[in-house]
């Protein structure tokens, strides 16, 4: 076996390439190829190449289990390769071999051993190792132990084979590497870009809270919130409340006159976004509904007929309605504690209070109580004395920039207003509000001080008394106008009496003064003597020609016409009141 061989082993050498050698002894011995490599070992570096260059582990072992019995009278029982369970035999090997139990070469621990078997001699599970521990076995029987040369080139055999299934795993794990690497780059790109776009985002919802946050915080109101959103956005932005009036606009082709949708549409339209949890589009506008507590104070929306609105947009309008929500929450508490505030100062001031403390309170809310002012009382049959109803008053009396203090009163709301209530301008605009021409109003004579309000406050009450049981139930009436009336009925005091007597013969009475004439004594003897000329005449013992010229210079200086039947009549009782009540005092 120390020669050199004729032939070299060849990378693809078959069992029908190999020659047959005789036994060496008698007997059966299993035929097997003639042991080329054992007479030239060289020529496993042949057989390196093509163990080198097979790319299936499993692949490897067969064709060095095939070349085994190239070496000598030596044979491949089975092949293993070791897995994450253990050792798995290597298939398409000699279907006619012994049957191994391969649950008996995990028992090995990675060793190798002997390996008993039916009809064989001797048995080896050669171990193929890398830098890794235990590659798997081949498993070789011969009908003798081999010598050292045998022994050398089975382990020769075994180390190629081994060193071709570490570069095989090598090669697989750079590859898992490699396909591992475009995995992470493909990632990392992929989470890059997503980092990017996160960023971008973040940038952009920076943006919309910090131009939201400023118009908040310098308390802009409404229209700096349109403005802003329109900005953010490039949409026309807008206000409306929740009968669908424009309150606010920002951005171009604002409509002129604004549409006003019928009661129907915008009823649906609102149920229609309030289903919804953000804004909602509807026929070319972005809407979102201002409900702090569930209570609709307003309606945000932005003008979109191109369908250009994106998740930035959306996000804008719904981070803007929230800010609209605070707002119009805000100034509803606001307003209500407001309102309250007047309340109690009008309440009080109905009743009689001092008057220091009046001005004071006054002022703290805004109100100059120095001016003149006026009582005005609304009472509207149907209309119970609520916030809706109050706040259509208010509405209707505030023709100033100053509002008018109001309060309820029963079904009954009170206003105490600097300017006098232009005829029937207020009832009307009422009317057109509540939507029924069935009511009426009282308005007191003016009221230069605190002191004088439970004053007027009972004229106004007296003058819609007197309107709502008149002929014309509905209408405003003014405590100037009621003449006769205002001394009629309860509650009247000798100072109201007195008023009465000037409004009506206060110019007679200064002039008489002045002049030393009895003109309203003359005109008492002849409303007594039932217009008569001659019985007034004679009552007071002058000529009928001088009775006619006193009557002309009471017409002049009066300014009364005595022909007119309630003019007559408001002065023959304000004759009489002079002569019996106040005695003629003048």
């Amino acid at each position: 076996m120390a020669g050199r061989p004729s032939r070299r082993l060849s990378p693809h050498v078959s069992d029908q390439e190999v020659t047959r050698r005789p036994s060496d002894t008698a007997g059966t011995e299993r035929p097997g190829p003639r042991p080329l490599a054992a007479l030239d070992p060289y020529g496993l570096l042949v057989l390196s190449h093509t163990l080198f260059t097979c790319v299936q582990q499993g692949e490897i072992v067969r064709l060095a289990m095939q070349h085994v019995s190239a070496l000598g009278p030596y044979h491949a029982e089975a092949g293993y390769l070791a897995t994450v369970d253990g050792l798995s035999r290597v298939p398409g090997h000699d279907a006619g071999a012994p049957t191994v139990d391969d649950a008996l070469m995990n028992d090995f621990g990675g060793a190798d051993g002997s390996v008993s078997l039916p009809e064989r001699s001797w048995t080896w599970a050669f171990g193929m190792r890398g830098a890794g521990g235990l590659l798997g076995y081949i498993l070789v029987s011969s009908h003798s132990e081999p010598d050292e040369q045998g022994h050398f080139l089975l382990s020769t055999l075994v180390g190629l084979t081994s060193a071709a299934l570490s570069l095989t795993a090598t090669r697989t794990a750079q590859h898992d590497n490699a396909g591992e690497l475009s995995r992470l780059r493909t990632e990392r790109d992929d989470a890059l870009q997503q980092l990017d776009t996160a960023r971008s985002e973040l940038h952009l919802q920076k943006t919309v809270h910090e131009t939201l946050a400023r118009v908040t915080a310098r308390g802009g109101g409404e229209d700096a919130l349109t403005q802003a959103l329109y900005e953010l956005t490039g949409l026309s932005a807008l206000i409306e409340d929740r009968f669908g009036n424009l309150r606010s606009w920002a951005g171009p082709d604002r409509p002129d006159p604004y549409p006003v949708r019928s009661s129907t549409d915008q009823e649906e339209m609102l149920r229609q976004v309030g289903r919804e949890a953000g804004p909602v589009k509807v026929k070319g506008r972005l809407i979102a509904l201002a409900r702090p507590r569930g209570d609709l104070l307003g309606v945000l929306t932005l003008e979109d007929p191109e369908a250009t609105a994106d998740e930035y947009t959306v996000f804008a309008l719904d981070h803007a309605q929230r800010s609209l929500a605070q707002e119009l929450m805000h100034m509803r508490e606001l307003s209500e504690v407001e309102l309250r505030l007047h309340r109690q100062l009008m309440d009080d001031l109905l009743e009689g209070t001092d008057e220091t403390n009046a001005y004071a309170r006054a002022e703290a809310i805004g109100h100059d109580l120095q001016s003149t002012h006026y009582v005005v009382v609304v009472h509207w049959p149907g209309n119970a004395a609520n916030g809706s109803f109050t706040r259509a008053v208010e509405q209707a009396t505030a023709t100033s920039a100053i509002r008018p203090l109001i309060t309820r009163r029963g079904d009954r709301v009170v206003l105490l207003t600097e300017a006098r209530p232009d005829d029937d301008a207020v009832y009307a605009a009422l009317a057109h509000e509540l939507g029924t021409p069935d009511g009426a109003i009282g308005v007191s004579t003016r009221c230069d001080s605190p002191e004088g309000i439970p004053r007027c406050y009972q004229e106004a009450l007296r003058a819609l008394e007197v309107r709502q049981n008149s002929r014309q139930r509905s209408g405003t009436t003014f405590f100037d106008d009621l003449g006769l009336y205002r001394i009629l009925g309860p509650g009247n005091d000798l100072r109201e009496l007195e008023d009465f007597v000037r409004e009506w013969l206060g110019r007679l009475i200064d002039y008489d003064a002045r002049h030393d004439t009895e003109l309203v004594e003359t005109l008492s003897h002849y409303f007594d003597c039932g217009g008569n000329y001659d019985d007034a005449a004679a009552a007071l013992t002058v000529h009928r020609s001088t009775l006619r010229y006193r009557l002309q210079r009471i017409r002049e200086i009066s300014d009364r016409d005595l022909a007119d039947v309630d003019t007559r009549l408001n002065l023959q009782v304000a004759t009489r009141v002079w002569k019996i009540i106040l005695g003629g005092r003048r």
